[in-house]
């Protein structure tokens, strides 16, 4: 009989825990798993370790970037310009008064250069030749952070999960859409990168880039840049986040870097 009752209760045991493994095998596999994306650093070049950076581009083989100024770095100015890959400075096209403005990302569409502010709902648009300030325009977010385009429309972050599309014409709001991973929210969305059809957006405070379907706006892989993160702290301890994306079409090359950080990485994606 005592044999009998173990014998009942081991089945009741082996069942009981049975159920919720089965239940958590279903659940695991309903859930998609987002692909972790490879690379390899292919180089690097100097940046400068003053520049707070905001956003980066490349038009006719040269890299732009711009930056904001912070009261709690006396040295950080609001402006962009042309990177030199030589001496990582920035020869400076536009700059913004720092005591009213706190510079955001840039992007170039219709030999235009529109440049984002922080909380003060500001945008600025420049001659990309000239660089000589055509106008201002009225951020429909609360706050700007990253902008890029897809050759048709501008698409801004702002630190949510959502992406919002912009008229170039009209700077009024097409349409957003409203960024998930794993069927969650995937906010702190911040510097972006329009490559091939795909969106790939810093994530702000952490060392990853998310690659995001602008149809349905899912991420559908991720880039893991702790090694860069360390390395650029390693080699300069007061550098801070990951934020800059570019990306060369010819040389179909990323270039990577984040603010105050001593260089900016050179990169071949899988």
């Amino acid at each position: 009989m005592r044999k009998l009752s173990l014998l009942c209760l081991t089945l009741l045991v082996v069942h009981s825990c049975k159920e919720p493994l089965e239940q958590e095998t279903q659940e695991t596999q309903i859930i998609p798993s987002v692909s972790n994306i490879s690379y390899s650093v292919v180089s690097s070049f100097p940046h400068d370790t003053n520049a707070f950076t905001e956003g980066l581009f490349v038009h006719d083989q040269l890299i732009f970037e711009s930056t904001g100024a912070t009261d709690q770095l006396p040295q950080t100015r609001s402006l962009f310009g042309v990177l030199d890959t030589n001496n990582g400075r920035i020869k400076v096209k536009a700059e913004l008064d720092a005591k009213k403005y706190f510079g955001e990302g840039i992007a170039i569409l219709g030999n235009k250069i529109y440049q984002l502010t922080y909380t003060t709902k500001v945008g600025f648009i420049y001659d990309a030749t000239t660089y000589k300030k055509l106008g201002e325009f009225t951020i429909p977010t609360a706050e700007g952070w990253g902008i890029t385009t897809d050759g048709t429309y501008l698409i801004m972050s702002d630190g949510t999960s959502k992406l919002t599309y912009l008229d170039p014409n009209t700077l009024q709001v097409v349409k957003s859409i409203a960024v998930t991973l794993n069927g969650y929210s995937r906010d702190m969305l911040n510097e972006l990168e329009y490559v091939d059809g795909s969106i790939f957006a810093n994530v702000y405070t952490t060392p990853e880039i998310v690659k995001i379907n602008p149809d349905n706006g899912e991420v559908v892989g991720k880039i893991d840049l702790s090694g860069l993160v360390y390395q650029a702290h390693q080699e300069y301890n007061k550098s801070l986040e990951l934020n800059g994306i570019a990306y060369n079409r010819d040389k179909k090359l990323f270039y990577v870097t984040g603010k105050m950080w001593p260089k900016v990485f050179v990169l071949a994606v899988q």
